[in-house]
């Protein structure tokens, strides 16, 4: 299950309760298929299980909602106290959420523009303790084939998958993208879904009145009867519960599938199979009501020189190694940062190093650069990515040597020369062996027990 994080206010006996709760649920629900869950709403009042879902929300350090409460004001109004009156609330039946607040944040390499939900901390704590309840029994009955959102699985996984069946021969690919999947499940047929797991009365009206919301949108509240907003706590579960019908009418006929939330990727040994892969899966998805995005859906043949595919933020391409004293090729699939993951490191170079924040000292800008860049390297450095590390470190090295010559009054010389004098380029991260080359059939990280 997920790791629970410490807090000043969550203990380790608390820690422990609330790890033996999601054990049982989730070894109830393996045990038996086709169990249903009726005595669940008093595991979600539970005063450990309330507190680490305020853990939860207050670790991922979100905004206010459209009550402009923000994690320091719930801090000083008291904790408990909050939680206390929210406990209170949800046994008298008065407690109710309130629309979220609709913004838009801009797709990492793209002009366009993701609508993202902010509910209050009040409703993201109740989302939270729900979704500690609930998951483990709904873990239970997901497949495989399963990667995003999920404990202990990451999006390396999936793409494991990808290394391991072109390797086995499978280099027929139908990439797809569920088009505004968050956006458009219908909420009567997410309920069906809960249903066939859980029947408390109490958690069901609870998950139907986050449904029914809606959001704050330039001053009205819009509710519509379908999807479950994207940047809710419980949002990413509840996506996950009704694709597992997706899931589970699949078939391995059709290929080894391979989905990450919303995306989808079919690795396929012919070309028949992988169009019938695409028209099975389109004719999936239409009976679930969504349906996929044309722009991003197409089959690929994985051959030297022809054409890759993206797949979470990874181009994928099949390429071939040279030969050295005629010693054969060998040819596999590789990965790399895509363009527009690459573009995003760029733009947020930029940003860290724009002009605007030339008051800002060195050393914090600095900073503020390698920890971007160690995330963004962390992720992308199980793949072949070392000229694209190459490109982004010089990309780094030149804005600051920009910013610096721009902060004293200098051309860019003076910063190159700064940076290069300073003896450890004034602390300004360099990737250079930074890769791990992935493996076919082999884990892509040591064994936890393995690692130091």
């Amino acid at each position: 299950m997920s790791a629970l994080v410490a807090s000043p206010a969550l203990g380790v006996e608390e820690l422990d309760a609330v790890r033996a709760l999601q054990h049982a649920l989730y070894r109830s629900a393996k045990a038996d298929p086709g169990r249903r869950f009726h005595a669940l709403h008093d595991k979600v009042l539970r005063r450990d299980v309330m507190w680490r879902a305020w853990v939860q929300v207050r670790r991922n350090n979100g905004a206010a909602g459209i009550d402009q409460v923000t994690l320091e004001a719930v801090e000083q109004y008291g904790v408990s106290r909050l939680l206390d009156e929210l406990v209170a609330d949800m046994k008298g039946g008065k407690w109710r959420p309130v629309p979220a607040r609709r913004v838009f944040i801009p797709k990492p390499g793209s002009t366009e523009r993701r609508p993202l939900s902010i509910p209050t901390v009040r409703d993201r704590i109740v989302q939270a303790a729900l979704k500690i309840v609930l998951e483990p029994i709904f873990e239970a009955d997901f497949l495989p084939c399963s990667f995003g959102f999920r404990p202990k699985r990451a999006a390396h996984d999936a793409l494991q998958v990808l290394l391991d069946e072109s390797f086995a021969g499978k280099l027929w690919v139908v990439e797809t993208d569920i088009a505004n999947c968050f956006e458009a499940i219908p909420h009567d047929r997410l309920m069906q879904a809960v249903q066939e797991r859980v029947c408390d009365q109490a958690v069901l009206k609870l998950l139907r009145a986050i449904l029914r919301t809606g959001v704050m949108q330039d001053g009205q509240v819009r509710r519509v009867v379908t999807g479950t907003p994207q940047g809710g706590v419980i949002s990413p579960l509840l996506c996950n519960v009704y694709l597992h019908r997706f899931d589970r009418a699949w078939r391995p006929a059709y290929g080894r599938l391979a989905r990450y939330a919303d995306d989808l990727v079919v690795m396929c040994r012919t070309q028949g199979q992988a169009q019938a892969a695409l028209a099975r899966l389109t004719a999936l998805l239409t009976d679930l009501g969504l349906e996929p995005k044309a722009a991003k859906t197409r089959i690929v043949h994985l051959q030297v020189g022809g054409d890759g595919f993206d797949f979470l933020g990874f181009h994928h391409r099949w390429v071939s190694t040279r030969a050295v004293h005629n010693t054969r090729r060998l040819t596999f699939l590789a990965r790399w940062p895509s363009r527009k993951a690459a573009q995003h490191a760029r733009d947020r170079i930029r940003d860290l190093t724009a002009r605007s924040r030339l008051a800002v000292p060195v050393e914090k800008v600095v900073r503020d650069v390698n920890v971007f860049v160690r995330g963004w390297a962390g992720y992308f450095r199980y793949g072949n990515s070392a000229e694209s590390f190459d490109k982004i470190s010089a990309y780094a090295d030149e804005r600051m040597c920009l910013f610096i010559g721009k902060r004293h009054q200098r051309g860019r010389r003076y910063g190159q020369a700064m940076l290069i004098h300073s003896g450890n380029r004034l602390g300004l991260i360099n990737l250079n062996g930074a890769v791990v080359a992935p493996r076919p059939n082999r884990a892509w990280r040591a064994p936890v027990e393995h690692r130091r």
